[in-house]
């Protein structure tokens, strides 16, 4: 079948086979047994394992199974569902290990739609956790900033918590297509930060207009979680900018307790290509 990806090397389409994307030009790019294919050239890596490693990835994964961020999820759903038609093409650009994407089609696909959808990150450790979540979305190691997709390919895409890749953005999103922006509230994870800092500070909350697009809505969303066991505290530490940024005595005092209760707070930036 034509994959919603093209070829990193010479632009062309890609088909997608059984075990392998091909181009007409004879490029070729095996699909792991997970479900996801490499489409990261040498040079637009710079490391040799970029992005989260395999022990962010399996945190990620463990504290997102356990449904901590449903409200956003839920909000997601509803609003992607509110912008989209009956076969939306919805690109996930840095897509993390997949939580919010399979969601997201498995929500559309409940709806009665027919989504063609991909999810791209630059990590391949935690691509291999996102290609188990949903075979009937496309998954491939590529940077945001070097998209493996065709100009105007997109009637959504989302990005939640990864690099702001503007350019690319416009690009692959159709005219009048929509962006959803997700980034932490200025209470998220309040009670976690006063564990750990001395002093916290709340996130910035501001509203940033972007060349080629327009405002359309932000969407608050608010709860609060209680983190039962160590096990989890930690998963949801190790999946913070947090874990690698915080004094040595605030980590200790987080990994003494037992249970957590927090502040989750997010808000989700809507924009329409103009």
């Amino acid at each position: 079948m034509e994959s919603l990806f093209r070829c990193p090397v010479c632009g062309a389409p890609l088909t997608r086979e059984t075990h392998v994307y091909r181009c007409p030009n004879r490029h070729s790019y095996d699909i792991a047994r997970e479900g996801y294919t490499y489409l990261l050239p040498p040079n637009q890596k710079h490391s040799a394992a970029p992005g989260d490693d395999r022990g962010m990835a399996a945190a990620r994964r463990d504290f997102l199974s356990k449904g901590y961020y449903a409200p956003l999820l839920n909000t997601l759903c509803c609003q992607i569902l509110s912008h989209s038609g009956d076969s939306p093409v919805i690109l996930d650009a840095g897509c993390g290990e997949g939580y919010y994407t399979a969601g997201i089609y498995q929500a559309l696909t409940a709806a009665g739609k027919t989504p063609r959808m991909a999810g791209t990150d630059i990590s391949k450790a935690i691509l291999r956790s996102a290609a188990r979540r949903a075979r009937g979305v496309e998954w491939a190691v590529a940077s945001s900033f070097h998209l493996p997709v065709a100009d105007g390919t997109a009637d959504i895409l989302l990005d939640c918590f990864s690099p702001l890749a503007l350019e690319e953005f416009r690009r692959v999103l159709k005219p009048g297509g929509r962006f959803l922006y997700v980034v932490p509230g200025p209470d998220h994870l309040w009670e976690l930060k006063q564990v750990l800092y001395d002093r916290p500070y709340p996130n910035e909350e501001k509203e940033t207009p972007y060349e080629g697009f327009a405002y359309r809505s932000i969407v608050p969303v608010e709860d609060t979680i209680t983190l039962p066991c160590q096990a989890d505290i930690h998963a949801l530490f190790q999946m913070t900018p947090y874990y690698w940024k915080t004094p040595k005595a605030g980590a200790v005092r987080l990994a003494a307790l037992d249970t957590l209760t927090a502040r989750i707070s997010f808000r989700i930036h809507i924009f329409q290509k103009s």
